[in-house]
């Protein structure tokens, strides 16, 4: 089955939630109309050639506005718009979601990082290597930890 028919948001994460489209949009949304520089120097770790790749997607998407000003020197700026201000209630959720269960799943990474994949069980490792059956009851082990949400 075509991966867009069987997951149908999947063009909308590939259009919003690549390495940088976030941030900036993010950026645009708090802040407001941004220079070039501006949001370079509030996306700190992003090199100027991404961020120009990543806006100019942004606006061809129809999600940030780009306004030319033709004085010396030029200025150029970058605003969110309607389309992408749109959005602001999905990312509204997964801030409330991250705020919430992200502290979970630290817990649930380090619990696996401690016991390892092939702890994991076969859906983690594969299938269980064959061999001879074992003699007599499994050993007992310390008892399950679960989770609280």
């Amino acid at each position: 089955m075509d991966p867009e028919h069987a997951c149908p948001i999947s063009p909308v994460v590939d259009l919003v939630f690549s390495r940088w489209t976030t941030p900036i949009l993010w950026t645009l949304h708090d802040l407001g109309r941004q220079r070039f520089s501006e949001l370079e120097r509030h996306l700190a770790t992003i090199t100027p050639k991404v961020l120009t790749q990543r806006l100019r997607q942004l606006e061809r998407d129809g999600l940030v506005l780009r306004t030319y000003h033709p004085e010396v020197p030029p200025r150029v700026e970058y605003e969110i718009s309607p389309l992408g201000r749109s959005l602001g209630p999905l990312f509204a959720g997964l801030a409330e979601w991250a705020d919430a269960h992200l502290g979970s799943v630290e817990v649930a990474r380090r619990q696996y990082d401690a016991v390892g994949p092939s702890a994991a069980g076969p859906s983690a490792a594969g299938p269980p290597a064959a061999g001879p059956p074992a003699a007599g009851p499994p050993a007992a082990g310390p008892p399950a930890q679960g989770l609280s949400a």
